[in-house]
């Protein structure tokens, strides 16, 4: 029940404090530091119960022990209050005799009594063994723990500093996706298709307006010819005639 109780208590308290760690971590290292020092803290703590415990069992050793002695004591003053009475008794002092044989009688109660308390403590002695003996192999089983901890612990930061930059590589990666039509690139290329799109529609409105200018010379010759035509019939000249005597107009625009 004490082992339970002692490690039971550690192992919530060290759980909170993993899975506090786990929720509010932000620098790794930091984590597995505050990791280690918990941990540190949470075997001390384990040391200073198992030496709490290991002190009673010391005490009740030592109450067993004067039980022991204290019975043996009982039993060698009932061997000589026993011994005293067969001497008076062989001298015919028979009141005396009785008297000692008596204070034999209450030695060997005394003896009785104390030999019970030690046999009463002494299952509890054995269990108490058994329950320091776990806890000593589970407090160096936490040590080791903590060890391999410490070990790992560049590991375990290099792990951590390698996922990091994957996930970072893998963040670049995406904002630059070209087929991303949300990326910035996307968006650029967005840009430059409209800004190509309004540059060939002024190219086309360019075209067909110079287009029109042409139609509107070919229009003014036609006229200039009949203008020459009729001046030529009231000049009293054949219209064919005219028209090749007729100088060009020149272009004006």
């Amino acid at each position: 029940m004490a082992k339970q109780s002692i490690f039971g208590r550690i192992s919530t308290l060290v759980r909170a404090n993993i899975n506090a760690l786990l929720d509010s971590a932000e620098d790794p290292q930091k984590m597995l530091d505050q990791l280690v020092r918990d941990y540190t803290n949470s075997i001390a703590d384990a040391e200073a119960a198992i030496a709490e415990t290991i002190g009673n069992l010391r005490l009740l050793e030592r109450d067993h022990q004067e039980d022991v002695q204290a019975a043996s004591e009982w039993g060698n003053k009932a061997l000589a209050a026993s011994r005293k009475a067969d001497q008076l008794r062989g001298q015919g002092n028979t009141a005396d005799a009785d008297k000692f044989d008596n204070l034999a009688k209450i030695a060997l109660q005394r003896q009785i009594s104390e030999e019970n308390q030690a046999k009463a403590v002494e299952p509890t002695i054995a269990a108490q063994t058994e329950v320091v003996d776990k806890l000593k192999d589970g407090l160096n089983g936490m040590k080791q723990k903590l060890e391999q901890l410490k070990s790992k612990r560049s590991e375990l930061l290099a792990r951590a500093k390698t996922a990091e930059a994957q996930n970072k590589v893998a963040d670049a990666v995406k904002s630059i996706d070209v087929l991303d039509p949300t990326s910035e690139l996307g968006r650029f290329e967005d840009k430059i298709r409209r800004q190509e799109a309004l540059a060939q529609g002024k190219q086309e409105l360019a075209a067909s307006s110079i287009d029109a200018q042409f139609n509107q010379l070919e229009d003014v010759g036609e006229l200039t010819e009949v203008e020459a035509r009729l001046a030529a019939l009231k000049g009293g000249q054949q219209p064919a005639q005219a028209a090749i005597d007729a100088p060009s107009a020149p272009y004006t625009p």
